[in-house]
């Protein structure tokens, strides 16, 4: 077992992740054949397989399945060796990946950016964005340091910091603009616009309709904000969007901007991050000032 190595491990992981010999390789940046060879000699060293190769895809065995679990506790607790000698360091320096869902990216990502880049000279930040799910499986499994999502997530091995409250807005064609505000009752009967399914937006949304259980006939799906709006501006229907995203998505379409009716839906934005992260401590103080950036 001591010929076991952390390459061994990182290799297995990501193709244990992706189920995939083409995908992992590229998410491990070699080439598929030395990603297969890699995988071959852990299983002769195992002296059992780990993966059953099919024509297109691959499955783990009962080993394999077991032993990806125990590869990744085990990558995770290398992973947090290096964040505990960082955590001495103040300020904090080295690498910061840090998760945001798509309908806060692009409006709160670069003004984050920049001020961790002000404020912490010495971090490498590696923003990804996602959608929730995607990236609490990210933080759980120690692909990332943290993510700035809606709460509440309600994982038990995370903690959550809240950041700010901010409204949902109805976006309307121009022309309804004189129109009264519909209340939740009458968007149910209105060609709602939302974004797919995976975006916990979307889900806010439906909830605010009353809408979480069945559906309205006229519903219509987009894969951002932008796309929506954009349909709006043609009179295709009416949709919700976030207030940090009004400026920027509507500045291009001819659409009408309104406060819905109380009580006003809202979300609250949040940093989540492992309990167990020796970062803890300088990632609630990274907390503070992406708060202060998203009610500046």
């Amino acid at each position: 077992m001591s010929k076991i190595s952390m390459k061994h491990l990182r290799y297995f992981e990501a193709l244990a992740r992706h189920a995939h010999f083409g995908r992992a390789a590229e998410d491990c940046a070699i080439s598929q054949p030395a990603l297969s060879l890699q995988i071959k000699e852990l299983e002769e060293i195992l002296g059992a397989p780990l993966v059953e190769r099919g024509a297109r895809q691959i499955s783990l065995t009962a080993l394999g399945d077991a032993f990806a679990v125990r590869s990744r506790d085990i990558l995770r607790a290398v992973e947090e060796l290096g964040d505990l000698a960082r955590a001495s360091h103040s300020p904090l320096i080295g690498r910061l990946r840090i998760g945001v869902i798509p309908t806060v990216a692009p409006y709160l990502l670069p003004r984050v950016i920049q001020g961790l880049t002000h404020s912490y000279p010495g971090l490498d930040l590696r923003p990804r964005e996602a959608v929730t799910q995607k990236l609490i499986d990210d933080l759980i499994e120690g692909r990332l340091d943290t993510a700035i999502v809606a709460l509440p997530i309600s994982e038990p091995s995370l903690n959550e910091v809240a950041l700010f409250e901010e409204e949902f807005m109805l976006v309307r064609p121009m022309a309804d603009a004189d129109r009264p505000v519909p209340s939740s009752d009458m968007l149910r009967e209105m060609r709602l616009l939302l974004l797919e399914e995976g975006h916990c937006f979307r889900d806010q949304a439906l909830t605010y309709c009353k809408m979480a259980s069945s559906l309205p006939r006229d519903l219509m799906e987009g894969s951002s904000l932008t796309t929506l709006v954009q349909m709006v501006g043609v009179g295709i229907g009416v949709t919700l969007i976030p207030q940090m995203a009004v400026a920027i998505e509507t500045r291009s379409a001819a659409v009408s901007v309104v406060r819905l009716m109380a009580p006003r839906p809202t979300r609250v934005i949040g940093m989540v991050w492992r309990k167990t992260n020796p970062l803890a401590q300088q990632l609630g103080r990274i907390a503070e000032l992406v708060g202060r950036t998203g009610t500046a």
